[in-house]
């Protein structure tokens, strides 16, 4: 299975603490713009809708 591609998230500010986005059937993947290379967060469907819930109101 192909992963989408990696998108700036829509909750960065354009400032230069911003994460990009890789949204797929089981989940989603975060990782720091600036250092693509380095580590990744793997987040369950479950656990990515908490996430976005809990961000939604800040």
């Amino acid at each position: 299975m192909t992963k989408p591609d990696w998108h700036k998230s829509t909750y960065s500010n354009g400032g230069s603490n911003c994460v990009e986005v890789r949204e797929h059937e089981f989940g989603a993947d975060v990782r720091d713009t600036q250092d693509r290379d380095g580590a990744t967060l793997s987040l369950g469907a479950s656990e990515w809708v908490a996430f976005l819930g809990g961000i939604d109101g800040l």
